[in-house]
């Protein structure tokens, strides 16, 4: 027999969480031909995978490759690690867009400059298609596009009407390919969201069989609510539920942990599906909103602005800022002291400088207090500066890694260490979150199996977002593959030098296309958007 590709003498890998074996695989176009001894087959174009893993493609639950990927579609740093699948929309998708969303994307871009061409979730997904990436892509509708989107950033209830055009903007996205409804609560507009109007939302998504995935409205203090309202919300929706990378914040909450795996375990034991993804850091990263009350940010980014501007709002958001709240989470009170915050993107070139210090250092400079540091960061940058905040504990990571039901993400873009991605740091779960699973987790510290390692990686994402064809290797299915070394995986990228390239990933095929071949990119382009159940079904 003939075969386009073969892949020879690897340890196979299915995804399924079953045990490995050695064999070959044979790729004819863009699917998987043949598993198992093709030592009879023959090709023109044959990868020797001795000593190598062969496994699908890894996918990626929570990427913000949405921009980086304009810029250039390679998606090296991802790539480089495994993964072919780049799940984007926590809370904003790129679609659906009205002119006022359009003018506010432009006007608040960074570094990554480009023109709005798009309008709905699906023209998104298009035109990267069209501009050229190398890994596939799918996205969540974002709830806060949504909101924005009919109410602007008001904090109200939506009317019936406001309600059911949200629900008609949903519902198109859905028929467009979208994968389910997201939420990141904790930001403005989505904190402005009542369980209520979650749910309403979330059954429109359940009718085409998409799933529910949050950014929960507290991962502090009041985690376990949080956690709860989730459930609430799958359970009145009768939808698929996943928690966006779960973790517990700040030190007096760290023994919280187990309440949420128990609370998670004996729903799932019902019958609900609930799942959760991970980054593997005990840092978080966000930006400056996350330090500050939800109403001073009410009506957007320019109101935000303006307001701490004003001495007598300065001084009630400074007093706020240091007191804990039962009605919002504080991402600089979780981190627990100034050392602990470290600031990684600004816009201001004059301020590009400080990219690298923290909180404590700039303050010190500056001869001001954290908080009045932080306002005025704000207002001088005119954006809600990129920032991380260490405030997880690493024993609860490893005790989450082993949870059956968690699968994994970056939260970060998909870069390269060269060109505009250089213009400011980053963390380095964007360089480092799936090699540092398999070789700190799985290799290092044997906290699971590979095969359970791939399985989590691969088919239990793919199964949660009902993908067709994606997350395992068996003939048939789309040839989304990852050639890799077990023992030399590593991940490099460190919070003080973040734009590392992981190595031992030796190659990376995307629908049957070499993309990384021998550790290097190929150029090719050959990914495509991936779409959920309305579509494909």
């Amino acid at each position: 027999m003939d075969a386009q590709l073969l892949i020879k003498n690897g340890l196979i890998i299915d995804g399924s969480g079953g045990k490995p074996y050695h064999g070959d695989l044979a790729i004819s176009g863009e699917q998987i031909q043949a598993l198992g001894d093709l030592s009879t087959w023959s090709s023109r174009q044959i990868i020797d995978a001795r000593g190598l893993a062969v496994t699908p493609g890894f996918i990626n639950m929570l990427s913000w490759a949405c921009e980086p990927l304009i810029a250039d579609g390679r998606s090296q740093s991802d790539l480089r690690q495994g993964v072919t699948l780049e799940v984007m929309g926590e809370g904003f998708s790129y679609g659906p867009l009205n002119d006022a969303l359009k003018a506010e994307l432009v006007k608040h871009q960074g570094d990554i400059r480009y023109e709005i061409e798009w309008t709905t979730l699906g023209e998104y997904l298009a035109y990267l298609e069209r501009r050229g990436i190398s890994t596939n892509v799918a996205s969540f509708v974002g709830a806060g596009t949504l909101r924005a989107y009919v109410l602007g950033e008001e904090n109200r209830p939506a009317s019936p009407q406001e309600l059911a055009k949200m629900q008609a903007l949903l519902r198109q996205s859905m028929l467009e390919g979208a994968v389910g409804l997201s939420s990141a609560l904790i930001y403005v507009p989505e904190c402005f969201y009542s369980t209520q109007e979650l749910v309403d939302l979330a059954k429109v998504a359940a009718a085409f069989g998409g799933m529910y995935i949050s950014h929960i409205r507290n991962e502090a203090d009041r985690l376990v609510e949080a956690v709860d309202e989730l459930i609430e919300i799958a359970r009145q929706a009768d939808i698929r539920a996943e928690i966006y990378h779960l973790k517990v914040a700040g030190r007096a909450n760290w023994d919280k942990l187990q309440q949420v795996i128990d609370r998670v375990e004996a729903v799932r034991q019902e019958g609900l599906e609930i799942s959760a993804d991970m980054y593997n850091y005990p840092a978080a990263s966000t930006g400056l909103d996350a330090a500050m009350p939800p109403w001073v940010q009410e009506g957007g980014h320019d109101a935000w602005v303006k307001r701490l501007q004003d001495p007598v709002i300065r001084q009630r958001v400074l007093q706020e800022m240091t007191q804990p709240s039962p009605d919002w989470e504080s991402a600089y009170l979780n981190a627990g002291s100034p050392e602990r915050v470290l600031f990684v993107n600004f816009k201001n070139p004059d301020l590009k400088p400080l990219t690298g210090m923290t909180l404590d250092e700039i303050a010190r400079q500056r001869n001001k207090s954290p908080e009045e540091t932080i306002l005025d960061l704000v207002v001088e940058d005119n954006s809600r500066v990129g920032t991380v905040y260490f405030s997880m504990s690493e024993e609860n990571l490893r005790q989450q890694v082993q949870l059956p039901w968690m699968s994994f993400c970056s939260d970060a873009g998909s870069m390269a260490p060269e060109g505009v991605f250089l213009q400011s740091s980053t963390h380095p779960r964007a360089y480092g979150s799936f090699a540092r699973l398999l070789a700190k987790y799985v290799r290092d510290e044997g906290l699971l199996s590979l095969e359970e390692a791939v399985r989590r990686l691969t088919s239990l994402p793919a199964d949660n977002l009902r993908l067709q064809q994606r997350g395992r290797l068996q003939p048939g299915f789309f040839a989304d593959i990852v050639v890799f070394d077990p023992q030399t995986i590593q991940d490099h990228a460190t919070f003080a030098q973040p734009h590392q390239y992981a190595s031992g990933v030796e190659h990376v095929l995307v629908n049957g296309v070499p993309v990384i071949q021998d550790g290097q990119h190929t150029g090719a382009t050959p990914g495509r958007a991936v779409f959920g159940p309305a579509k494909h079904g």
